[in-house]
């Protein structure tokens, strides 16, 4: 009796379980139940007529007819994923489903902007976002379940082509009343001060740890936060300082009272945000007409000064 064949469903579950290796967690990468994901898998296994999975109480181990089946699905389905991007690319620019992951220190400040001009200039693009920190971001790009993403350059991965949109500045947040003078300070200000942080796995968290290792400053080692809001507020209550990308602070100074604001003398520390896609994509033309509907929308907005081309 011949072998039914798989369903491209099958697979997609089957090998988010592969790299998971735990139905939970590979239902949650897929937005979907952990039943409709076991039914998917165990619906394979019947068509391919072998156990692909062994269930134990805390994981699931692959079989070695499952590792094989792993290795192919992975193939089949970025084959599969290259058509249809091959297919999208020859329909016009930016028509049809867009999968875009963006970072929490980005998306509420860039998105509100650039989504109504995505709209107008593009009114057939079936456009989805996805929230999440960098490495998840990432992993999902290669993994083809996003087609591009927006984020702080440069990206922590090989295969990933980088089109850079735009710098802007650091800004320090400080409760009222610091005596950090009305001018441009120093980077060295931070010496004397505590500089509060994002949580580990926010790029932003490292980028400050960056500045702050170049001049000696320390940070606040007791005192973390999961969003740039909760920093500001914490800010504004007096337990120290944070670094504010300038995009961000319309939106988070407004929220908070109580604070100043104070920019860096040149060269004011700062951050590179751009796109970032797989390099073997056929979609490059697309990325290229989206990023620069992304620079125009941040051009057109006036949403901070410290926002500018590129630096060389």
């Amino acid at each position: 009796m011949a072998i039914s064949r798989p369903t491209v469903a099958q697979l997609r579950a089957f090998l988010a379980l592969a790299e998971h290796l735990h139905f939970r967690d590979a239902a949650a990468a897929l937005r979907m139940s952990q039943p409709a994901l076991s039914g998917a898998v165990a619906a394979l296994e019947d068509n391919l007529e072998t156990r692909l999975v062994e269930r134990t109480t805390r994981k699931v181990l692959l079989t070695p007819a499952g590792e094989r089946v792993a290795r192919r699905a992975e193939a089949v389905l970025t084959e599969l994923d290259r058509l249809v991007d091959e297919v999208k690319a020859v329909q016009g620019l930016l028509v049809g489903p867009l999968r875009v992951g963006v970072i929490p220190t980005v998306a509420p400040y860039l998105l509100p902007i650039v989504l109504p001009r995505l709209a107008k200039e593009y009114p057939d693009l079936e456009l989805s976002v996805h929230e999440e920190q960098t490495e998840h971001l990432v992993a999902e790009l290669l993994a083809g379940r996003l087609d591009v993403v927006l984020l702080a350059l440069p990206v922590p991965a090989t295969g990933v082509t980088e089109i850079v949109l735009y710098d802007e500045d650091f800004v320090l947040v400080a409760p009222a009343g610091f005596e950090l003078g009305e001018a441009e300070i120093a980077r060295e200000a931070l010496n004397d001060l505590d500089v509060l942080l994002l949580n580990k796995g926010h790029c932003l968290r490292e980028q400050a740890l960056d500045i702050c290792r170049d001049v000696g400053a320390r940070t606040a080692a007791a005192t973390y936060a999961t969003s740039l809001a909760t920093l500001v507020q914490l800010v504004s209550c007096g337990l120290g300082v944070t670094l504010v990308p300038e995009t961000a602070l319309p939106v988070e100074t407004r929220r908070a009272p109580n604070l100043g604001l104070h920019r860096f003398a040149s060269p004011a520390p700062f951050r590179r945000i751009g796109l970032g896609f797989r390099s073997t994509s056929p979609r490059v033309e697309e990325f290229e007409a989206l990023a620069e509907s992304v620079r125009g929308a941040v051009a057109d907005s006036g949403v901070a000064p410290g926002i500018r081309p590129a630096r060389p």
